[in-house]
């Protein structure tokens, strides 16, 4: 809400800060009431004869309609000097065309209220009008310490400069009726301009300050809407919202106007809906109307003797049993319960592929996949082996095992890379004390033993010659 609209960028070459498109928005700018305009590459030939009429829009949304007498050839977002009481004041073009007529048929605008456009304005024309917009801030925060000290309930809550600062307009709220002669002496002759004093409602201060809403978007008295109607809590006992004044209030205090949106729509729902008040009675029990579901038509009920017993019945079968009690007559099943059956899917109407919309899809835990190990760290580790005593002290036939000779050593010293480094005693690998020599693996033990055992043999018992 910056641009030409509002006091953070009003102006001719001003452009809002934290506006990315720099006041060219495609909806002509993040004013407040824009119109678009749709009758723009439209000509009505019945409208040649009648008074070209313009729309200007001025600070916080106020718009007016004036006359182009001269025929000025203008656009949307020309700055124009048009006519005042007193003097002049300086705006920006909002609408053009055809549409503009509609505009003041639509607000019962009459012909004596709608002044005409002087000009275009000259240099000094925005130079005076850009001084005077800077005075506004400070004016405004002068005026509420001049109200304080002289102990009035009023809130003053804008001001706004005429572009050829000759008259001051402060826009106020307050509960009571306020006596603000002596105020207004004080501020003619502090500020050097003519005053004019604007009761405003809570509503109007809400649409001219701006805000973002409970729902997350702009507010809607500031964004589009004009007329402000009347809402009562009645709106919200008709859409069962439960009367709580901390979600029902906006920021101005008052009920949401967002609530007469679809009270039309709950209205006509509930047209054929009976009696709230009429109990429900069979043979034995009797219920009594706790809530009403009105887009699936049902009543909720709370039995009289178990008020832990909730039970939903549609509206159909809440006008038979109403009726048979009139007539005296008490069913032995007076409420049909309506139950879900377990195993039935129900039909959506999208596709929720990824599980987006599901509030408890971060409760459930992962489940572990099968055949797999949990810990993959324990999974590598040896088991434990466990001494277990055998009778009569019988050795462990595992406890003197031999080495395995094809085993591969893995505590051999580091090789010395360095080829000038001379070799030391030092530097000779130690032997273990437990370690073997290595047998060769082209022979074996009962190779070398062989020849020996026969030499022996040929000794003790030599060959008889024949």
């Amino acid at each position: 809400m910056g641009c030409s609209g509002c006091s953070t960028g009003r102006g001719s070459n001003n452009l809002p800060g934290g506006c990315k498109s720099n006041g060219g928005c495609e909806s002509g700018g993040c004013n407040q009431l824009n119109v678009f305009d749709w009758l723009s590459n439209m000509d009505n030939p019945s409208s040649v004869d009648l008074p070209k009429l313009v729309e200007v829009r001025f600070k916080n949304g106020r718009k007016g309609y004036f006359n182009n007498v001269d025929n000025l050839s203008l656009n949307v977002s020309d700055v124009v000097a048009v006519e005042s009481s007193p003097g002049h004041d300086i705006g920006t073009v909002s609408l053009v065309g055809e549409l503009v007529r509609l505009q003041v048929a639509k607000k019962s605008i009459k012909d004596a209220d709608i002044l005409k456009i002087y000009r275009k304005p000259r240099q000094n024309d925005i130079d005076k009008w850009q001084e005077a917009m800077r005075l506004e801030k400070p004016t405004m925060t002068q005026a509420r310490k001049f109200a304080i000290e002289y102990g009035l309930d009023m809130k003053i809550c804008d001001v706004e400069y005429q572009g050829d600062k000759a008259k001051c307009t402060f826009y106020y709220t307050a509960e009571q009726r306020v006596d603000f002669r002596e105020l207004i002496k004080i501020y003619a002759t502090t500020f050097k301009v003519r005053i004019e004093m604007r009761q405003i409602g809570a509503r109007q201060e809400a649409s001219k300050l701006g805000g973002v809403g409970a729902c997350g978007r702009e507010l809607c008295c500031s964004s589009w809407m004009t007329d402000f109607r009347s809402v009562t809590t009645s709106a919200a006992r008709y859409q069962q919202l439960s009367l709580n004044p901390q979600k029902l209030a906006g920021q101005c205090g008052k009920l949401k106007c967002c609530l007469n949106f679809e009270l039309d729509s709950y209205l006509d729902a509930v047209m054929d809906f009976p009696e709230t008040s009429i109990n429900l009675k069979s043979e034995s029990e009797e219920y009594f109307h706790f809530k009403t579901d009105i887009f699936k038509r049902l009543y909720w009920y709370i039995c009289r003797t178990d008020r832990m017993k909730f039970i939903a019945v549609d509206i159909d079968r809440v006008k038979e049993v109403m009726a048979m009690n009139k007539r005296g007559e008490f069913p032995e099943e007076i409420i049909e319960i309506i139950e879900e059956e377990e195993g039935i899917e129900k039909e959506l109407d999208y596709l929720n592929v990824v599980g987006q919309d599901d509030l408890t899809r971060f409760d459930n835990k992962k489940k572990k996949k099968s055949g797999k190990p949990s810990n993959k760290r324990n999974s590598n580790r040896k088991p434990n082996r466990e001494v277990v005593a055998v009778e009569g002290n019988k050795p462990n036939p595992n406890q003197n095992r031999k080495p395995n000779p094809n085993q591969k050593s893995t505590n051999k010293p580091k090789p010395n890379n360095n080829p000038n480094a001379k070799k030391e005693d030092g530097d000779k690998p130690r032997k273990k004390p437990n370690s073997r020599p290595k047998r060769p693996l082209k022979k074996r033990a009962k190779d070398i033993t062989k020849p020996e055992s026969n030499s022996n043999k040929s000794s003790d018992n030599p060959k008889k010659e024949d």
